[in-house]
């Protein structure tokens, strides 16, 4: 492995080429560890054709869940950010279609996040709320809410999310993203508190940041649960 500038070193697996934080404690909630290959001694045929592996037919694994395929159901090479590989990396048909998914959200939803929206911000259970922009830091692990005061919540401290909506009822299904309710647990504290956002002023943009953090929370979860 070899260091290389901003706290990110370059290690080489038997999967390709990651650019991993130096300081594992820096790691992105959204990340996803290597998964641990199936034995190819195990894996006599494709676990999704069945076809015999033999000295024509050879077996490849899926770097995204460790499973053993023929070339045929495992052949696309698509980028995976979420387990920080520098180049795209060979993907069996269905994790291919979870991480093309992925990649819009690295691509699109995240650069909403971290250019921020703007809110108005009720923490627990004050009665005073204050204009406030709410964004992702660029490493990921931080909302940074700025206004009058600063404060910030980290991200693997959320034990809930909940995005509010307005707008029509069934039937119309135009619901339009109008707040969220965070609960977390403030370093040094083992009690949950809540955060309440509503949007103002540009509510086209801040409902654009909360439709993102709608999908930031699936992932968040997931990488939890793995």
């Amino acid at each position: 492995m070899s260091a290389v500038p901003d706290g990110k070193k370059l290690v080489r697996s038997p999967s390709g080429l990651r650019m991993v934080p130096e300081n594992g404690a820096f790691t992105s909630p959204f990340s996803l560890d290597e998964p641990q290959w199936v034995p190819d001694k195990e894996c006599p045929r494709c676990m999704q054709c069945d076809t015999k592996f033999d000295f024509i037919t050879r077996k490849h694994h899926c770097r995204r869940c460790g499973r053993c395929f023929c070339d045929k159901c495992c052949s696309q090479k698509v980028a995976l950010p979420r387990m920080c590989f520098v180049d795209p990396v060979r993907q069996c048909g269905e994790c291919s279609l979870i991480s093309q998914k992925e990649v819009e959200f690295y691509d699109k939803q995240l650069k909403v996040l971290t250019a921020g929206g703007t809110f108005l911000v009720k923490v627990d259970s004050s009665e005073k709320s204050e204009t406030m922009v709410c964004r992702l830091s660029n490493n990921h692990r931080y909302l940074f809410l700025d206004g009058e005061s600063h404060f910030e919540v980290e991200l693997s401290r959320i034990s809930s999310m909940q995005v509010l909506t307005e707008g029509s009822t069934p039937g119309g299904c135009s619901l339009r993203a109008s707040g969220m309710v965070l609960q977390y647990k403030p370093p040094g504290s083992q009690n949950l508190q809540q955060l309440h956002m509503d949007t103002v002023d540009d509510k086209r943009v801040a409902s654009a940041w909360l439709a993102a953090m709608h999908k930031a929370a699936k992932l968040l979860y997931e990488s939890r649960d793995q």
